[in-house]
């Protein structure tokens, strides 16, 4: 039997830049990818197109912004309807995940690593993507019955 890896796209939803990172369960690691651009509460649809179609995920990811004590906070609606136009548009399923502390822990990654203030604001949106993805890719594998099996 061959074995086929998922890939999967991650989301970090912001109001001005929507963080993008990609992962795949073969290798259980997610990487940073792109930042999307959102003018007037629109995302660039044609961007998200592209790489869709560059990467042809089984599923999207989008980051569930909550308070720390488990409440929404005035983007949560915000994040979920962005999952329900991707999942609308490109009809793939869309799990949202709880991404509290992904930003915090990314700005912090880029503190130690150097990078100024500044300048870490591109990296900062796909980092929290990527921290976004990783938690689902972790769940996901932890989930499977065996470390080499995939289940539909």
């Amino acid at each position: 039997m061959t074995m086929t890896a998922s890939s999967f796209l991650g989301f970090d939803y912001g109001e001005k830049t929507i963080g993008v990172a990609v992962g795949n369960t073969s290798s259980g690691q997610a990487h940073p990818l792109a930042n999307v651009r959102v003018i007037r509460g629109q995302p660039d649809w044609d961007h998200i197109s592209a790489l869709i179609e560059e990467w042809q995920p089984a599923a999207l990811i989008v980051g569930l912004p909550l308070n720390m004590d488990g409440s929404e906070n005035p983007v949560t609606p915000k994040a979920r309807k962005f999952g329900n136009r991707l999942n609308g548009r490109y009809n793939l399923p869309v799990h949202m995940v709880d991404e509290r502390l992904t930003t915090r822990d990314a700005r912090t990654e880029l503190y130690n690593a150097g990078v100024t203030e500044r300048r870490h604001k591109p990296v900062l949106d796909k980092l929290a993507a990527q921290s976004i993805l990783q938690t689902f890719l972790t769940e996901h594998l932890k989930q499977q019955p065996g470390s080499e099996r995939e289940s539909d």
